[in-house]
């Protein structure tokens, strides 16, 4: 019998989740590793469709990891329509400072 890291509880060395706190165990019976990371969250702010995958895909067996990668696809859309917003002001008052408007 395995123990889980989570709670400690003993498991079956064959479970892929602890029955007694829900967290996914591998095959030896330890907890996945999770520790977020900054190069997950680059990654998502690189690519945010990526960094939004990822997220989905891992925000039940590694949250913090998925965390991660979602705060990155996050900042970098806000990012995209802060700079889309400056960049229509700018290009406005340009043309209105010309007289074009």
């Amino acid at each position: 019998m395995a123990y889980c890291k989570n709670c400690g509880a003993q498991i079956d060395d064959k479970a892929a989740v602890c029955v007694h706190c829900g967290v996914a165990v591998n095959n030896t019976g330890a907890q996945q590793p999770d520790n977020g990371g900054f190069g997950w969250g680059l990654l998502g702010f690189c690519i945010p469709i990526v960094g939004l995958i990822l997220f989905l895909v891992w925000k039940d067996t590694k949250p913090k990891t998925a965390k991660a990668a979602g705060k990155g696809a996050l900042i970098s859309v806000i990012v995209w329509i802060v700079m889309y917003v400056l960049l229509f002001a700018l290009g406005l008052g340009a043309a209105i400072s010309v007289g074009t408007y």
